[in-house]
């Protein structure tokens, strides 16, 4: 098993912050814990494996031990969490032995999905998709020009565009397994996009699937989804060949 080397940054909570969480309901704390939480997991904020730690939880998002366990707990479920008996929690690992099977599951997942979408198309289906791949196209990557720096704005729209080719699949589950893969994905993805970036023209493969999509291609529309999810998953192993 391959897995990135865990730590995690210690952050100092405000005493605005911690004094208007203590004014704010246990419910919205404990969403509000959950959300930063599952976004540092997700960015590497907090990286893969490094074992979470109660009370730095606590002092990092300025929460006490309840929300900050109900929001372990629902990470957990998600899959981004793991938990231990009487070991209590880590960051899931992003293991690189499980890479292809992911892959493959996310591939299988939106394959169904974009097809039963194409199946029934609309005026509006396809608006959004040509109003996504606009906004996407128009927002840099990084957000320096001379090395990649992670840029929200154009990760926030990414997976816009991506949930808009799969808008009108009637099965809400097919799109909600959609979304839990995507944001497995997107953890792997951030092992590779330092050593990618500049190296792949990501806009023209997401161009060519919209133009598929469009033009209700469905058999070159699967093959070339399917090919932009393999190709990150190569690009991610070969990034993690050149870190070892």
């Amino acid at each position: 098993m391959r897995t990135m080397s865990p730590s995690l940054p210690e952050t100092a909570a405000t005493a605005a912050t911690a004094a208007t969480d203590a004014r704010t309901p246990a419910v919205t704390v404990a969403s509000s814990v959950y959300e930063r939480l599952r976004d540092d997991l997700l960015t590497g904020g907090i990286e893969p494996g490094v074992k979470l730690r109660i009370e730095t939880i606590c002092e990092r998002y300025a929460a006490g031990n309840t929300p900050v366990r109900e929001a372990l707990s629902r990470l957990a479920a998600e899959g981004l969490v793991e938990r231990h008996d009487q070991r209590g929690f880590t960051a899931a690992p992003v293991d690189l032995d499980e890479l292809d099977a992911l892959t493959r599951t996310r591939a299988d997942i939106d394959q169904m999905a974009l097809k039963d979408a194409m199946a029934h198309p609309s005026t509006q289906w396809e608006e959004q998709i040509v109003l996504a791949l606009h906004r996407l196209s128009r927002t840099p990557r990084s957000a320096q020009d001379d090395t990649y720096v992670p840029n929200r704005e154009w990760e926030r729209l990414h997976r816009e565009f991506h949930r808009s080719l799969i808008a009108n699949c009637r099965s809400r589950w097919l799109r909600q397994f959609s979304e839990e893969l995507a944001d497995q994905a997107y953890r792997y993805r951030q092992c590779s996009i330092r050593n990618a970036y500049g190296v792949r023209d990501v806009h023209a493969e997401h161009a060519a699937v919209a133009e598929a999509v469009l033009a209700g291609d469905v058999e070159r529309a699967v093959s070339l989804l399917t090919r932009h999810y393999w190709q990150t998953a190569e690009f991610i192993q070969e990034a993690a060949g050149r870190d070892d």
